[in-house]
């Protein structure tokens, strides 16, 4: 099981083992602590996170930034990523795309999906691995939704 994963099965069964976990990931990734998130949901595929609404995030007009929101887009993507890569290939970001579709005004939920079949695609030299992202308003508004572009390639 990877490490993430496995650490994430293991924090999020205790009690606030939810926000240990997202300290942790944060620490590791100190980018990611400026959006302070919250993960929700780490498994094979899929990962979730919450961006907190808040003063530190917001951009002049009192929404959630859009440079915070891809920064939560980017790390709902990179604990997927590392709870779905076999053992034996490595992953790297290479290029984001996204479209703002609404006003980011209330807490973030920042979701990141695959499917099963592109992690074991032919290797070869490496190939390209789209990773759906969205951002999504506590009404269920979709704020921004796109696509990261990860090259996987062998481990050495």
């Amino acid at each position: 099981m990877p490490a993430v994963l496995d650490l994430w099965k293991k924090t999020s069964a205790l009690p606030l083992g939810e926000r240990v976990f997202s300290y942790a990931f944060s620490r590791k990734a100190p980018y990611f602590a400026t959006i302070r998130p919250r993960f929700t949901v780490i498994e094979p595929d899929h990962a979730e996170l919450v961006i907190p609404e808040r003063r530190r995030v917001h951009n002049h007009i009192g929404t959630v930034h859009a440079i915070a929101l891809c920064n939560g887009l980017e790390a709902a993507m990179g604990a997927l990523a590392e709870a779905t890569i076999p053992r034996d290939r490595r992953w790297i970001p290479k290029g984001m795309e996204v479209a703002y579709t609404a006003k980011a005004s209330s807490d973030i939920t920042c979701i990141a999906e695959t499917d099963p079949e592109q992690w074991t695609a032919e290797l070869g030299e490496g190939y390209d691995l789209p990773v759906r992202v969205r951002g999504v308003r506590t009404d269920g508004t979709v704020v921004v939704e796109g696509e990261i572009r990860l090259w996987v390639s062998a481990k050495r």
